[in-house]
């Protein structure tokens, strides 16, 4: 995909009305299908609601609108399903916290004895019921690789319960299960898992990153994935300004700096294979990110120079593992 880039300064605002129909997005469009529609009970700036809505929309024109999902427990469903109403507008299945995969795949398995060939899978889960309890489910599908593309909303806790501490929290950060006490406050260095490394470690044929700031590269990675046939993942960045206390005006800011610091790299693999990865325009220190956010204000109450170079090592890293800065 061709980047399109906005000049547009002082505003994180992204226009769609100087492109080329071809080149607006699908939210742009009057004609979208508003899968997940509103009347939802979403926190006010929700991310994981963004998240939802831009992929499920985008995979509903990408399959011509012949789409069933398979929803795990969590903020999503609890959301978007309060006894007796839906959001929903496309066939939508609840599972339970850790088999959301399986479910999916037990729909793909019935419409290939069906034949019906043009009706296609998507699982959604958070990033608890995925990295954590859904894990295992995931795994084996992605080892027997059906036909199903899972999306992970990652909002690294699991908020609808809490704000618990789940294999997605980054270092240092505050939950209910990592309090921000002791000789080395929050979430510990050295824990947790890279759950779209782990799906490229399958060799399962698509693999992206995508976050709710960038909805051109969403939608594209959504519309590639629905190209391919068998098992295929999409990880996308939703904060959550309940449990991140980040203002919910600045959840697409938050996004946006998450990708420019480089801790949230935007890539592609196929196959096992690194194939794209989105370049930083304008890199930021990681300190831009945690400023906004009261669950790293324990970095900032007491200055910690140290922690917040270790967060900015990690950064570092991902800009050089993933190729994320142009070459001078």
């Amino acid at each position: 995909m061709q980047s399109i880039k906005f000049y547009q300064t002082g505003t994180f605002t992204v226009g769609n009305r100087l492109l080329d129909e071809a080149q607006r997005t699908v939210q742009s469009d009057i004609g979208r299908t508003n899968s997940l529609n509103s009347g939802h009970r979403a926190c006010q700036g929700c991310g994981e609601a963004l998240g939802a809505r831009y992929a499920v929309d985008a995979a509903m024109r990408a399959a011509n609108g012949r789409l069933i999902a398979a929803n795990a427990t969590g903020c999503l469903e609890v959301f978007s399903t309060p006894y007796p109403e839906s959001s929903w507008q496309i066939p939508w299945m609840h599972s339970v916290f850790a088999n959301a995969a399986s479910v999916a795949t037990g729909i793909a398995a019935a419409l290939k004895v069906k034949g019906k060939q043009d009706v296609r899978v998507i699982a959604q889960g958070g990033d608890g019921g995925t990295t954590d309890i859904g894990f295992a489910c995931l795994s084996g599908m992605f080892e027997r690789n059906d036909d199903v593309l899972y999306i992970c909303y990652d909002n690294e806790a699991y908020m609808n319960t809490g704000v618990q501490r789940s294999s997605a929290t980054p270092p240092a950060a505050r939950t209910a299960t990592t309090p921000a006490v002791g000789e080395h406050p929050g979430n510990l260095f050295g824990t947790g898992k890279n759950l779209p490394l782990i799906a490229m470690a399958h060799h399962i044929p698509y693999v992206a990153t995508a976050s709710v700031a960038n909805l051109h590269d969403l939608e594209y990675k959504v519309r590639r994935a629905m190209e391919f046939h068998g098992a295929r993942y999409v990880h996308i960045h939703v904060p959550c300004p309940l449990g991140w206390g980040s203002n919910p005006s600045d959840t697409i800011r938050v996004a946006r700096l998450a990708v420019e610091s480089g801790l949230f790299p935007l890539f592609e693999a196929e196959c096992g294979e690194l194939t794209n990865s989105e370049k930083i325009r304008n890199k930021v220190p990681v300190e831009e990110y945690l400023r906004l956010q009261k669950r790293f204000s324990h970095l900032f109450s007491r200055r910690d120079d140290h922690t917040i170079a270790m967060i900015q090592r990690i950064a570092d890293r991902n800009i050089s593992k993933f190729g994320l800065m142009e070459k001078a």
